[in-house]
């Protein structure tokens, strides 16, 4: 493991007296002044960005950085900007489930897993992203630790425990029920200082690697004031950061240092939608209690990440015949698109979570398609993130049909989805002027009111840049 720098171990000093100061006062909800002045920075890069999700296990048939850091000129080329790296640490082995265990079991916060490579790999691959000018970011697991953890022995009163005062698994915070998560162990977040060490070991990647942010995992089952904390934190780094929260509740983005979080309603919708049981007019509502309840950030779209692809299916077997529609949807309305690892290729099977099942990576036929979506984004401000671009309108009336505009600064963007298993007809109440289509590359002319034929998932992609 890498030593730690002196500038760091002041930072880290800095951090801790930072939280200890704060963990004598009770919480309260900052006002507004003080929200924003204790919030980190987020990245002006991040207002066009999308992410993409790296599983390195599966990535490559080596399984390591090194191997996988070979992939990232393709990716640029894509147009990928912020790579999204599942957890790096080594997995717990006691209590493990299946061959090679969770990547969410971690066993040290500041270890590498030895199958991926060392630090100094590690190091390289950063290293290689930032030249590409990509950003990485690595998924960060505050709630739970792998049962050989050094705390579990060392510090026991950093978890929370069972009736009989034996460390426990997770619950639900809702039901009181275990998650079935037996592969790990419940952190007690109310214990201020097991928070700092934690704290600590986040600063610890940020100054020795130089990553440019996190994607934290069940960041919604953590205290909110234990955010307040990361938060104020964090921002003493005076460091912009792209932090992404597992979790759709308005304060970790309204109140706490997240740029973006899941936006899981709308994800469940389009698979009910996909199915035939819902009508797409669902989404304007989704999208309406979306912005009454969220004031800052952006909600992260997504056809599939390693959740959904293991547990719940690829997104043909959710989506079907309509999983490229939903993802052309995914990537062009109000906010910032993920993909995960060979969604490119396009993978159609299901990645096994706690063994080795490599993606094979062949004929990269959906590569063009996101280069393009992608290439979009970054030169029509209309297609930027959340409100830094342009808030969808919707601009059509159907059950089956999803049709809406974007405008921001001139730039403008229309998406017409027929989100059916069957021909569709449709109109819409603005003109299509001087635009461009997309996937055809020619100038459209349609009159407002003009009827649009689209056949079953059929989809029509205007832009005036």
């Amino acid at each position: 493991m890498k030593g730690i720098s002196l500038p760091v171990l002041l930072l880290m000093t800095l951090g801790m007296t930072i939280l200890q100061a704060a963990s004598c006062k009770q919480s309260t909800t900052p006002k507004d002044g003080e929200r924003l002045a204790s919030r980190v920075t987020p990245p002006e890069w991040s207002k066009s960005a999308n992410i993409y999700e790296v599983n390195i296990r599966q990535y490559t048939p080596e399984g390591t950085f090194e191997a996988f850091r070979h992939h990232l000129p393709r990716l640029k080329k894509m147009g990928v900007d912020i790579l999204w790296l599942m957890p790096i640490h080594p997995i717990s082995v006691p209590k493990r489930k299946g061959t090679l265990g969770s990547y969410y079991a971690v066993s040290d916060f500041r270890a590498i897993n030895p199958l991926f490579g060392d630090h100094k790999d590690f190091q390289r691959l950063v290293d290689s992203a930032h030249a590409l000018d990509m950003h990485v970011i690595i998924d960060w697991v505050p709630h739970h630790t792998g049962w050989d953890h050094p705390w579990i022995k060392d510090h026991p009163d950093y978890y929370n425990k069972n009736e009989k005062g034996e460390i426990r698994d997770p619950i639900n915070e809702e039901t009181g029920e275990p998650w079935g998560w037996t592969d790990v162990a419940e952190l007690n977040l109310s214990n201020p200082q097991m928070r700092r060490q934690i704290i600590d070991d986040m600063i610890y990647w940020i100054m020795e690697y130089h990553i440019d942010g996190f994607r934290v995992d069940h960041a919604l089952g953590e205290p909110a004031d234990y955010w307040d904390e990361v938060s104020k934190t964090l921002a003493g780094l005076k460091k912009p950061l792209f932090m992404l929260a597992e979790g759709e509740e308005p304060y970790l983005r309204n109140d706490s240092s997240f740029v973006a979080g899941y936006a899981w309603k709308f994800h469940h919708m389009m698979n009910d939608i996909a199915k035939g049981d819902k009508s797409v007019n669902q989404l304007d509502s989704i999208l309406a209690d979306e912005r009454k309840h969220y004031t800052y950030g952006y909600n992260m779209y997504f056809t599939s990440n390693h959740d959904e692809n293991s547990w719940a299916g690829t997104e043909f077997e959710r989506m079907g015949d309509g999983a490229k529609t939903f993802a052309a949807l995914s990537c062009t309305i109000d906010g910032i698109p993920l993909i995960y690892s060979g969604q490119e290729e396009p993978l159609k099977k299901r990645l096994a979570f706690f063994e080795k099942d490599t993606i094979l990576f062949r004929n990269y036929e959906f590569e063009s398609f996101y280069a393009t979506l992608f290439n979009l984004k970054h030169n029509n401000k209309a297609l930027w993130n959340g409100a830094d671009g342009g808030l969808s309108k919707r601009i059509n009336a159907s059950d089956h049909v999803y049709a809406f505009m974007r405008q921001k600064d001139g730039d403008k963007f229309i998406g017409v989805f027929n989100l059916s298993d069957k021909p569709q007809t449709t109109t819409l109440d603005v003109p299509v002027d001087a635009m461009h289509l997309v996937f055809g590359d020619k100038e459209i002319n349609l009159s407002k009111g003009a009827e649009i034929s689209l056949a079953p998932w059929e989809y029509f992609l205007f832009s005036n840049k």
